[in-house]
């Protein structure tokens, strides 16, 4: 029985941000401080002919202006290539490409000055769609071609299976550029120090990337960039490239001047620069037997990537090794590409790759079951993967509980499915129906990279804790999760244990807080740190008591003769010199990939969920109302089931977008959407009722057998729902997002550049 971990503890930061006590990046000000501004490009693709800037030094209050020229290191950052510049100066290649940079004694001043500073322009041929960029006469946006990656998979024979099947069916299906939508832009304060550095304050969801780029832009060592993250209000992957490079535009302009600058995106300014979910084109050939066995799948993918290649590299590489879903498939040929073109470029969004994949092939599923006259729930039970199968890159399932049946039987009996399958209810213009999709979703990086963490943990000499990590709360609760694993390893009252702020001065590089990763190789990290000072204090007592054997149970520590609180524990450690603080070290167990034979095991350990929707469509309007979601997640086990069953709700809400609402339109690489006036998001009257299941089969692997959970929520509701219009009209929608013309037209009414 646990004191602390698999409790719904209470959230450590939260009262500091329910009663605004928290500092923002936007509230953090110094004396002597600049506002910085940034003159961003006119056109998607263009050459630069001339940058003239004397007119905005010449204003009266301007104390910097800079552009490319002024770098003294690389010109270029990139999480995975680089290839993105800090100022553009050949060339612009999207419209949120950034030409200068102004600091000022004031804000007003700074755009000014912004207003003053005239660009030559030589408008280029640009290329908007990701199929037509893949052709060979499509204008290059970069000198390299417009191919960022490509991946593959490949197991068995595919054209064999596809000779075997009885049925194959083919489908394409889309999905759309999405915009994050944090309530918080982008804020950065950079600061000279008297060291020879840069000290940034910022909301910067990785913190040592940013560290790595500014490094290389300024030409310092990285022990001279001290990156300090502050709250971040919301990120959901959005707070990566753009924050490094207005961290190293807020770094240049401080070190020209010799003073703090900070910047500062508005709302335009964010929706304009800022990365946006990738678009996908997918398209799919499944080969069936009259049984409903599936024999063969294929699939290819195209992502938009835009200008630059940010995490397409690994967003499209989770698409590719999950295209075929928690399914038995013994032929599969998977090709994916990600693609450069002159549109707002894409990275990092909350699913990484799997809701554009999710969403295919769910809803073929679906229509598979439905061309053999089957129970979609039924067809997915047949097909799906159990205990010791093979996935479709060849890894068998043998080291953890596959718990995809008991997801999806949790979701059916909740959903009251066989009811509502056959009297889902409605009349007249109002139809309803129910529909289902299920996925599993490998944990943590896998092949992507080397998934390492480290935590500090340090006990002072009045038996109070601190933890210095250096994995980003950004509002999925990993600074609870620390402390309430801390306080159950070493028997401390979790009141008694603090997280510090994450510095890179002061924790440990443990890599991106990305792929739902945080719970797993953050929390092993601490409790490795609090295993070694167990032991020094199990130590401590054995010389105190002269005991053979001392031992740590149900939170209290005990020898042979006497049994001890951590807060008596502690004190004899102390006065016996013995230093307690200890850097805990977790690393992932080792996969196998081999990106040129397309095959192996990606990752360690894999989730599995299932959401059914139960949804209600006007035929006269093509609004589509979801009345009720059944959610169930397996975790491994819950450290906080309270914020478990906050990640489900958040993630319902958030894929509520995805589905019926949310598109961030650009037309020949001009945004059409520049505030939240013109782009719709989900409100509390759109979220229906939600059952959140947690279904827990703790892994051999993670702390406490904790894996994850937050990206996987967000990642089925499309599918379910366009499930489930099927189910309520006979109409199949294959492009997100499901909106009213959509639903009532079966196409998009596109927006064009005025």
């Amino acid at each position: 029985m646990f004191k602390y971990v698999n409790r719904p503890v209470k959230r450590v930061d939260a009262l500091a941000k329910v009663t605004g006590k928290a500092l923002y990046a936007e509230d953090i000000s110094f004396p002597g401080m600049l506002y910085g501004a940034v003159l961003r490009a006119e056109h998607p693709h263009a050459k630069i002919l001339k940058i003239n800037t004397a007119k905005a030094k010449r204003i009266k209050g301007v104390r910097a202006v800079i552009t490319a020229d002024d770098i003294p290191g690389s010109k270029l950052v990139g999480v995975v290539k680089l290839d993105q510049p800090v100022f553009a100066w050949e060339r612009v290649r999207y419209i949120g490409d950034g030409i200068a940079a102004v600091a000022a004694e004031d804000m007003d001043t700074a755009r000014k000055a912004l207003s003053a500073i005239e660009v030559d322009y030589e408008v280029l041929p640009g290329v908007f769609d990701p199929e037509e960029a893949l052709k060979d006469d499509a204008p290059k946006v970069h000198e390299d071609g417009n191919v960022i990656v490509y991946h593959k998979v490949r197991k068995g024979d595919v054209e064999k299976g596809f000779k075997e099947a009885d049925l194959v069916i083919e489908r394409e299906y889309k999905t759309q550029f999405i915009e994050h939508s944090y309530i918080e832009p982008e804020a950065v304060v950079a600061r000279p120090v008297d060291y020879g550095g840069i000290e940034i304050w910022g909301c910067i969801q990785n913190a040592f990337t940013t560290q790595k780029n500014v490094a290389r832009v300024l030409g310092l060592d990285m022990a001279k960039v001290r990156i300090i993250q502050t709250p971040l209000g919301g990120s959901f992957g959005g707070k990566d490239d753009v924050m490094t490079v207005m961290a190293a535009r807020a770094a240049l302009l401080a070190l020209k001047t010799g003073r703090p600058v900070k910047l500062v995106n508005t709302r335009e300014e964010s929706m304009r620069e800022s990365y946006k979910r990738h678009p996908y084109v997918l398209r799919y050939k499944l080969g069936l037997k009259r049984d409903g066995t599936i024999v063969a799948l294929q699939a290819y993918m195209a992502a938009d990537g835009g200008a630059y290649a940010s995490t397409t590299p690994f967003v499209t590489w989770r698409s590719t090794v999950q295209a075929a879903g928690p399914y038995r498939v013994p032929h599969v040929k998977v090709d994916t590409y990600g693609v450069y073109t002159n549109n707002p470029y894409t990275g990092a969004m909350r699913g990484f790759g799997s809701p554009q994949a999710n969403f295919a092939i769910e809803s073929l599923m679906d229509e598979a079951a439905n061309e053999l006259g089957m129970d979609p729930i039924e067809f997915r039970l047949k097909n799906g993967l159990r205990d010791g199968d093979e996935t479709a890159t060849g890894q068998k399932l043998t080291r953890h509980r596959v718990s995809l049946h008991e997801v999806i039987e949790k979701v059916r009996d909740a959903i009251n499915w066989e009811e509502l399958r056959k009297n889902p209810g409605g009349d007249g213009k109002i139809r309803r129906g129910v529909g289902i999709a299920c996925s599993f979703r490998g944990a943590s990086l896998g092949a992507e990279g080397v998934d390492i963490a480290g935590v500090e943990v340090k006990i002072d000499s009045d038996a109070s804790v601190s933890i210095e990590a250096g994995l980003t709360e950004m509002g999925q609760g990993i600074k609870t999760v620390l402390a309430q694993v801390v306080a159950e390893e070493l028997g401390v009252p979790i009141e008694r244990v603090t997280l510090h702020p994450y510095d890179t001065s002061r924790v440990p590089d443990s890599g991106p807080t990305v792929a739902s990763r945080a719970t797993i190789v953050g929390g092993g990290a601490a409790q490795a740190a609090c295993w070694k000072l167990r032991e020094v204090i199990l130590g401590a007592l054995q010389e105190e008591d002269g005991a053979e054997r001392a031992w740590f149970e149900d939170g209290v520590y005990r020898t042979e003769k006497n049994k001890y609180s951590f807060e008596e524990a502690v004190g004899i450690a102390i006065r016996r010199g013995k230093g307690l603080n200890a850097v805990g070290w977790f690393r992932t167990p080792d996969i196998h990939w081999d990106e040129e034979k397309g095959i192996g095991s990606p990752y360690f350990t894999y989730v599995y969920g299932a959401q059914a929707a139960y949804v209600e469509v006007d035929t006269e309007t093509g609004k589509v109302r979801v009345l009720r979601v059944a959610a169930a997640h397996e975790v491994g086990r819950a450290i906080n089931p309270a914020m478990a069953r906050g990640q489900i709700y958040g993630g319902v809400a958030m894929a509520l977008g995805y589905g019926l609402l949310e598109e961030f339109e650009v037309s020949e690489g001009i945004p059409l959407v520049k505030n939240f006036d013109d782009y719709s998001i989900p409100s509390s009257l759109d979220v229906p009722e939600v059952i959140p299941i947690i279904v827990e089969n703790p892994d051999p692997d993670g702390p406490f057998g904790a894996k994850s959970l937050g990206e996987p929520t967000n990642e089925l509701l499309a599918p379910a729902i366009a499930n489930a219009i099927f189910h309520a009209t006979g109409k199949r929608l294959r492009e997100l997002p499901m909106n009213l013309e959509m639903v009532l037209l079966g196409r998009k009414l596109r927006r064009k550049r005025k």
